[in-house]
């Protein structure tokens, strides 16, 4: 299975668009969505393109192919609009005996993790992403589309058959790495 994993969107519709034509020009089979979808957060400024409705339509047209996660700026409310749960603050995917744990990264992180082993940890949470390789087990935060930090561009990721991407949001392969 291929798989597009994206965090924070936050609200922002067109960002969203150029994530899901990637999806479908790359022939994705599912999307991985690790918190803050509708909901901008306080410490953001109000995004361009600011459609909440509008992303929750999108996404429950899609809902069968989506797994997701809490981020700290999802609620209760944010999940009487999606058509697929939002509400766990992990969850597990298991792809051909790989293990992938969704987090989005304000609980649960490279310094706090959950017990067990995996192969690949993916987060957000802080706008910065990163792809690395330790010690056997693969840590990828996707960045933020919608709100990249620290000078970095609007990324996500990308997992097929062992191998871990962090594009642009033009998708632009940014890095790579293999398990």
């Amino acid at each position: 299975m291929k798989y597009l994993i994206v965090s924070d969107i936050h609200g922002c519709f067109p960002t969203l668009q150029q994530v899901l034509s990637y999806y479908d020009s790359a022939s994705c089979d599912m999307l991985l969505i690790l918190g803050d979808i509708l909901n901008y957060g306080p410490r953001n400024g109000l995004p361009e393109g600011l459609n909440p409705k509008l992303i929750a339509e999108t996404l429950n047209a899609m809902a069968d192919k989506i797994v997701a996660i809490r981020g700290n700026c999802d609620s209760e409310v944010d999940q009487m609009l999606l058509d697929f749960p939002i509400i766990a603050d992990y969850a597990l995917v298991v792809d051909n005996g790989r293990r992938l744990l969704l987090t989005h990264g304000h609980k649960y992180n490279k310094e706090n993790m959950l017990p067990g082993k995996y192969d690949v940890v993916f987060s957000g949470h802080t706008h910065l992403w990163t792809l690395e390789n330790e010690e056997g087990t693969v840590f990828c935060n996707t960045g933020s589309i919608t709100f990249p930090k620290g000078g970095n561009v609007p990324t996500f990721a990308i997992y097929e058959d062992g191998v871990v991407e962090i594009h642009h949001l033009n998708g632009e392969l940014l890095k790579s790495i293999g398990l």
